[in-house]
């Protein structure tokens, strides 16, 4: 019998009205479609929605790029895991689901042009974004994954020292390099099939790591 993920307890973090779902997508096709600089009235003209009202829901414009990375971010399976009574076919199941759903988004077009945009203002005072994107983005997910592997550990179904240590292993795994070629340019084709794969061979990779000791 294939095991159940784990019951999911949504992160308080309060989720935006379909309006304002609407103005988040039009922000991400936004940068996805490169051709307008990514600012408030920009953003207004796509979603068309007055600029005042922007103002209203999201401060300025870093509120809307943290809202914006929250919502790109909240596509990843990562939620808070109900871990009592943990076993090694559900922390797979748990671990593949999150894998899976984590490639699927960076692949995407919509997060390689918000990455794009990260990096090129991350050396400027344009903008905070490059923090915005790590901490809404890699840092958060972490917070909500590692407590699955300590759960594991305490199950006695993962041996490490360091939770962060092995999350960050887990992390590579998964995305290899595949987030920095997609960066630069390259052209792959990674399909729901190649996805399925790639996270299943991460995950039995990190489990033939972090594994009990053998007797």
């Amino acid at each position: 019998m294939q095991a159940s993920p784990l019951t999911i307890e949504e992160p308080p973090i309060e989720r935006p009205s379909p309006r304002q779902q609407a103005v988040l997508d039009a922000a991400l096709a936004l940068m996805v479609d490169g051709r307008d600089p990514l600012t408030m009235d920009a953003v207004a003209r796509r979603a068309s929605c007055s600029k005042e009202t922007l103002y209203k829901w999201f401060g300025d414009r870093d509120g809307l790029l943290t809202a914006t990375v929250r919502w790109q971010a909240s596509r990843v399976h990562a939620g808070r895991y109900e871990v009592s009574g943990l076993d090694a076919d559900t922390l797979r199941v748990n671990l593949l689901d999150f894998a899976e759903s984590w490639l699927a988004v960076i692949s995407s077009r919509t997060s390689v042009a918000l990455n794009r945009i990260a990096i090129a203002e991350a050396g400027s005072a344009k903008s905070n974004l490059g923090g915005i994107v790590l901490a809404n983005g890699r840092f958060a997910i972490g917070e909500r994954v590692k407590p699955v592997l300590e759960a594991g550990r305490a199950a006695g179904l993962l041996a490490f020292d360091d939770g962060e240590a092995a999350f960050r292993t887990f992390f590579g795994l998964v995305g290899r390099d595949i987030q920095i070629r997609l960066l630069l340019g390259d052209a792959l084709d990674l399909d729901a099939a190649g996805i399925q794969s790639d996270a299943a061979q991460a995950v039995e990779q990190f489990l033939a790591l972090f594994g009990p000791a053998k007797p």
